[in-house]
């Protein structure tokens, strides 16, 4: 058998409960002749009567009573339900669960989310730190955070922060000694600490741009790490070369303790997007959560 529209069993169940048409139809907002109509056209399309009717009254007969009792409780429960997500709207609860890799999680997140929990407490954020691009929908997660350039395109992406910019950094003595190359390619010529990436194995290579040409630059040196803090405990010795966040090094930089080279090569890039699968039905906590980091 078909399914009955929801809206027709309700106002059946009105007109059963208040056994009026006249009650049935200032409850629902309609007019009776038009519940009257619906009724008769339910009736028809389940084959059974469920009212009867006299010129002077309404009530459910002993299969409308059936059904009473198997709908009563149902619309309860729907109603219920309507209610719980008015009161998302107002106040959002749950949790949400996002992804995303060490130096967002560290630097960014570190900073906003702290505000963001004080202001709902009624929303618990669960966050898995993973260098690996994580598929979010078969992995379980509501959104990601990610460098804009390394959303895929299916996603619904919102910029949550500024521009971005890596550095190429030592020590001015370092420069001093080895001299200050003037192309990526110079590197190759440079102990530099190399990037582990998790997700596949391999050894990163260095990014650069210049005037629309991207280039990517294979280095090699004493360290291989994922590890931010630990390439510049190294870099700040003297020993090597490192690619790092400007503010990451914005203190070194600003101290001298560092000095950047090849900054030509270097533009701002996408910042941080916060990615979820749809624009559809996104839940209330998930969007408090982007309002709050874009804001």
């Amino acid at each position: 058998m078909a399914r009955m529209p929801l809206n027709d069993l309700a106002a059946f169940a009105a007109v059963a409960r208040t056994r009026s048409f006249t009650a049935a139809a200032a409850e629902l907002h309609v007019s009776p002749s038009a519940l009257s109509h619906a009724m008769r056209g339910l009736e028809e399309r389940l084959g059974v009567r469920l009212l009867a009717r006299s010129t002077r009254s309404v009530a459910p007969t002993e299969a409308g009573m059936a059904l009473l009792d198997r709908l009563g409780p149902a619309l309860t429960e729907i109603d219920a339900g309507l209610a719980g997500l008015a009161a998302f709207r107002d106040d959002p609860e749950g949790i949400v669960r996002i992804t995303t890799f060490h130096w967002i999680a560290q630097t960014f997140l570190a900073r906003r989310l702290p505000a963001f929990l004080a202001d709902h407490p009624g929303i618990t954020v669960q966050v898995t730190v993973d260098d690996k691009l994580q598929d979010i929908v078969a992995d379980g997660f509501d959104a990601g955070l990610r460098f804009g350039e390394d959303v895929e395109k299916d996603m619904i992406a919102v910029r949550v922060g500024p521009p971005l910019r890596h550095l190429v950094v030592a020590t001015p003595e370092y420069w001093e000694r080895h001299g200050r190359p003037t192309h990526p390619r110079d590197l190759r010529d440079h102990p530099c600490v190399a990037y582990h990436r998790l997700s596949s194995g391999d050894i990163a290579p260095w990014e650069f741009e210049k005037d629309g040409r991207d280039l990517r630059q294979r280095v090699e040196g004493p360290l291989i790490c994922n590890s931010t803090d630990l390439a510049l405990a190294l870099v700040r010795q003297g020993g090597c070369v490192s690619l790092h966040m400007e503010e990451d090094v914005a203190a070194d930089l600003a101290a001298d303790r560092l000095e950047a080279v090849l900054e030509e090569w270097t533009p701002p890039f996408d910042g941080v997007h916060l990615y979820h699968p749809s624009r559809r039905q996104v839940p209330p906590a998930l969007r408090a959560l982007v309002d709050f980091l874009k804001g």
